[in-house]
């Protein structure tokens, strides 16, 4: 068992140092794994298939859900003891304390499912307002041992984090108002962290053992038979050729490899490896291409019909339908690469226009026929719609990935290169259990700090002051929240931010109206800015080390990218009508207002990336980036202007629309750039 680079990167596509440095930053999301042999490879891919095979059959079966949620967590302890070494220093050495642990760990499972209810004259589940001396002894060894695995695989913050909460839950009476609360002892809070399923046990380690261990099996399966792969060759085929395409292919692979991998890194490193030497060959410089890189692997976290794993949560959350989500992800997602597609012509225009002053040409690149590749491997387009077809037929997100799966061994099948025989598709099954258990780890450790947050009131008390701070303004509250997510975002892992915000941002906007189902899609759209912002930017930092350019302004490139695409979730909140981004209807709106928010939200976008790119036919001058800028503003976020101003503007989307349209008819009298081939 080991963490190796995807995959779908051809063997010799980065020289040593730079697939060290590209390997070094995966696992700086996933976790440095040892590298065993022997025995201990064969037992930590036994106990990791023995993971997968156990979810598969509760996906199939009735299994109660606290046994779910128990053997869930115990299987990552163990197998993340296994895998993620105490230090970089024990790395591929399994340690007497990893020993140790994994017996603690299968201990506590134990107690947790049988031991428990052994002890007193009630089970153990029954016993969280009484505890016996023995249940928080087991409580607060499972806090510290999901609190190490969490560190190991994720790093230190969201254990610290964690820790400062439960300092919170403990002496929170000694604060002053607004934060006081009475205070809570080891009697009261640790049987509501570890025996209730309101903390370590709660919704996020629920949708992690019911559903996203499944998909990333699935995905597992999916880069196993070579799917991955496959998406990368179709997108070049189909547009290569011409020197505009290298950005256009970017775009296209992202989506395809995205949607089903759902892991920014991940689809970053992999297109990168690709699409770097043809975009330095037509002109990219290293900092665009990396920032456009890591902008594309973003939109796998955002992209159905995987999404990131917070996208399971938001249909927990909310008690909605899976494919609920999937409808309202939908339009943003095609906004966000009509964005990165605008951006990416009017890099060609920029690029065309310094070659054209240059006299020098764009290199034109050969790739094989789109047709040619479709008719041996196009099977695998089947990956990206399977789920969403079973469950229009009306199967449920758990069967429908589970049904998915055997579509997609079947279909391997086809192939000989892509067949899952028995010793792959092991490999496949250990792979996507593997994956698991930093999720799994981190929806636990969350879920201490929603635990203390719904046990003190924390979230209540927090909406009411981001409220009062805004002075009750629902543009400014979202500008806080957006900000709050952010600021989290920046230390942990999407999955956490959106977890932590849900319960913390989120009741800010629907205390003010704001669906529930806009509110939680706003908090998720700004989780996945911490991708692309340091200090965890490790998306760009990976497309840095293949680039070659420096990490922090690669990281401003991404930033460049994606800044368009990120106002978007403003109008979901903060107009009436924006919902219809959502594919949402209030009373009275048809399928035409809903049209015409998209229109204004892509004209929008369209503005934007001409502001960001300070080029549109042709190079824009400072106050034409500035009319662009206002004009996209004002067709996306109208209400910041109406926030600024009050109704005394009539209409602003209509003066974005009017100021975009007489700054684009003073470009198209001047001098355009080179005409794009």
């Amino acid at each position: 068992m080991s963490t190796t680079l995807p995959p779908e990167i051809p063997a010799g596509a980065l020289d040593d140092t730079t697939a060290a440095r590209v390997e070094a930053l995966i696992e700086e999301e996933e976790g440095a794994q040892n590298r065993y042999r022997g025995w201990l490879a064969y037992a930590a891919t036994a106990l990791a298939v023995a993971m997968a095979l156990f979810h598969l059959w509760a996906a199939w079966d009735i299994v109660p859900t606290t046994t779910l949620r128990f053997v869930h967590v115990g299987f990552a302890m163990a197998l993340g003891f296994l895998l993620f070494p105490a230090a970089r220093r024990f790395r591929h050495r399994f340690m007497p304390w990893d020993l140790a642990l994994i017996a603690l760990s299968l201990g506590v499972t134990w107690y947790l499912l049988y031991g428990g209810d052994m002890i007193g004259t009630e089970p153990l589940i029954d016993r969280y307002v009484f505890p016996e001396g023995w249940d928080l002894i087991i409580g607060w060894v499972l806090i510290l041992l999901v609190l190490e695995v969490t560190r190991r695989s994720t790093g230190w913050v969201m254990p610290v984090m964690s820790g400062l909460f439960m300092l919170y839950a403990f002496f929170g009476n000694l604060l002053p108002a607004p934060w006081r609360h009475q205070g809570y002892g080891s009697e009261r809070l640790i049987p509501h962290l570890t025996i209730t399923l309101d903390g370590i046990f709660g919704t996020a380690v629920d949708v992690s053992a019911s559903l996203i261990i499944l998909f990333t099996i699935y995905g597992a399966i999916l880069q196993v038979s070579g799917a991955g792969k496959f998406f990368v060759d179709f997108s070049f085929a189909a547009t290569g050729g011409r020197a505009t395409s290298a950005g256009r292919t970017v775009v296209l692979s992202s989506f395809l490899l995205g949607g089903p991998s759902g892991s920014g890194v991940a689809t970053t490193v992999t297109l990168g490896t690709v699409a770097w030497p043809m975009m330095r060959r037509v002109g990219y410089r290293p900092d665009d291409a990396g920032g456009l890189l890591a902008a594309g692997g973003l939109g796998a976290i955002i992209s159905p019909p995987v999404l990131g794993a917070a996208a399971f949560l938001i249909a927990e959350y909310l008690k909605i339908g899976y494919l609920e989500v999937l409808r309202m992800a939908a339009v943003p997602t095609v906004l966000y690469y009509a964005s990165l597609l605008f951006m990416v012509e009017l890099d060609q225009r920029r690029i065309g226009a310094e070659h054209a002053e240059a006299g020098t040409e764009r290199e034109a690149i050969a790739v094989e026929s789109p047709w040619a590749l479709t008719k041996k491997y196009g099977f695998h387009f089947s990956s990206l719609l399977a789920i969403v077809v079973f469950m229009i037929l009306g199967y449920s997100p758990t069967m429908s990935v589970l049904y998915a799966m055997i579509v997609a061994v079947l279909l391997s099948f086809l192939r000989p290169e892509s067949a899952l025989w028995p010793r792959r598709l092991i490999d496949a099954l250990a792979s996507g259990a593997v994956q698991s258990v930093g999720i799994a780890a981190t929806c636990a450790c969350a879920g201490i700090i929603v635990g203390v947050i719904t046990l003190t009131g924390l979230g209540l008390k927090f909406s009411e002051i981001a409220i009062q701070a805004a002075g009750g303004s629902l543009v400014v509250t979202a500008l806080y929240t957006a900000l709050i997510v952010w600021i989290v975002g920046l230390a942990v892992p999407v999955t956490a931010s959106y977890i932590i915000c849900a319960v913390v941002a989120a009741p800010a906007l629907t205390k003010l109206g704001v669906p529930d189902y806009a509110a939680h899609m706003f908090v998720f759209y700004y989780a996945v800015l911490s991708e692309v912002s340091p200090p965890t930017a490790l998306s760009p930092f990976a497309a840095a080390a293949i680039t070659g350019a420096g990490p922090y302004r690669t990281t401003l490139q991404a930033w460049k990218y994606t800044l368009p695409a990120f106002v978007l979730p403003f109008v979901f909140v903060t107009d009436p009508d924006g919902v219809g981004l959502l594919l949402a209807f209030k009373p009275g709106m048809t399928w035409v207002d809903v049209a015409v928010q998209i229109g204004l939200a892509a004209a929008g976008l369209a503005a934007l990336s001409a502001a960001c790119q300070g080029f549109a036919r042709r190079a824009l001058a400072g106050w034409e980036r500035a009319g662009f800028a206002i004009a996209g503003v004002l067709m996306i976020f109208p209400a910041l202007l109406e926030a600024a101003f009050g109704n005394a503007v009539p209409a602003p989307h209509l003066i974005g629309v009017a100021l975009g349209v007489v700054l684009l008819a003073l470009q198209w009298r001047g001098r355009p750039a080179a005409a794009l081939p």
